[in-house]
Protein backbone atom coordinates (compact mmCIF):
# COMPACT_ATOMS: atom_id res chain seq x y z
CA UNK A 1 0.00 0.00 0.00
CA UNK A 2 1.12 3.50 -0.72
CA UNK A 3 1.17 5.97 2.12
CA UNK A 4 -0.60 9.25 1.58
CA UNK A 5 1.78 12.15 1.46
CA UNK A 6 0.95 15.13 3.62
CA UNK A 7 0.50 18.38 1.80
CA UNK A 8 2.82 21.09 2.96
CA UNK A 9 1.70 24.63 3.48
CA UNK A 10 3.82 26.94 1.39
CA UNK A 11 2.03 30.24 1.85
CA UNK A 12 0.21 30.57 5.15
CA UNK A 13 -0.77 34.17 4.38
CA UNK A 14 -3.37 32.79 1.95
CA UNK A 15 -5.16 30.87 4.71
CA UNK A 16 -8.46 32.33 5.94
CA UNK A 17 -8.50 33.38 9.59
CA UNK A 18 -11.53 32.35 11.63
CA UNK A 19 -11.66 35.92 12.96
CA UNK A 20 -12.91 36.91 9.50
CA UNK A 21 -15.62 34.22 9.34
CA UNK A 22 -19.13 35.27 10.29
CA UNK A 23 -21.53 32.55 11.44
CA UNK A 24 -25.15 33.40 10.66
CA UNK A 25 -27.06 31.84 13.55
CA UNK A 26 -30.35 32.43 11.72
CA UNK A 27 -29.48 29.74 9.16
CA UNK A 28 -30.36 26.08 9.69
CA UNK A 29 -27.37 23.96 10.77
CA UNK A 30 -26.80 22.42 7.32
CA UNK A 31 -26.73 25.84 5.62
CA UNK A 32 -24.57 27.24 8.43
CA UNK A 33 -21.99 24.50 7.81
CA UNK A 34 -22.04 25.10 4.05
CA UNK A 35 -21.61 28.84 4.59
CA UNK A 36 -18.73 28.26 7.03
CA UNK A 37 -16.93 26.00 4.52
CA UNK A 38 -17.51 28.56 1.75
CA UNK A 39 -15.94 31.29 3.88
CA UNK A 40 -13.04 29.29 5.37
CA UNK A 41 -12.27 27.67 1.97
CA UNK A 42 -10.35 24.78 3.52
CA UNK A 43 -11.79 23.38 6.75
CA UNK A 44 -8.69 21.20 7.18
CA UNK A 45 -6.20 24.07 7.15
CA UNK A 46 -6.90 27.63 8.24
CA UNK A 47 -5.77 30.27 10.72
CA UNK A 48 -7.27 30.93 14.15
CA UNK A 49 -6.25 34.28 15.60
CA UNK A 50 -3.12 34.19 13.45
CA UNK A 51 -2.13 30.62 14.34
CA UNK A 52 -2.08 28.02 11.56
CA UNK A 53 -4.43 25.11 12.33
CA UNK A 54 -4.19 21.81 10.47
CA UNK A 55 -6.86 19.21 11.10
CA UNK A 56 -6.53 15.56 10.27
CA UNK A 57 -9.51 13.28 10.12
CA UNK A 58 -9.35 9.74 11.52
CA UNK A 59 -12.71 8.77 10.03
CA UNK A 60 -14.24 7.51 13.28
CA UNK A 61 -17.32 9.64 12.71
CA UNK A 62 -18.48 11.64 9.69
CA UNK A 63 -16.64 14.90 9.03
CA UNK A 64 -19.95 16.78 9.07
CA UNK A 65 -20.59 15.63 12.65
CA UNK A 66 -17.10 16.74 13.72
CA UNK A 67 -17.68 20.14 12.10
CA UNK A 68 -21.08 20.49 13.80
CA UNK A 69 -19.44 19.76 17.15
CA UNK A 70 -16.76 22.38 16.49
CA UNK A 71 -19.32 25.01 15.44
CA UNK A 72 -21.49 24.36 18.49
CA UNK A 73 -18.44 24.64 20.75
CA UNK A 74 -17.43 27.90 19.06
CA UNK A 75 -20.94 29.34 19.53
CA UNK A 76 -20.74 28.65 23.27
CA UNK A 77 -17.52 30.64 23.71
Amino acid sequence: MKKKQKKTITNTTELVDTENVVINRDLPVEQRIADYIRQIKNPYCYRSHGVVVRISFAGKKPFEDCLKDALYARDKI
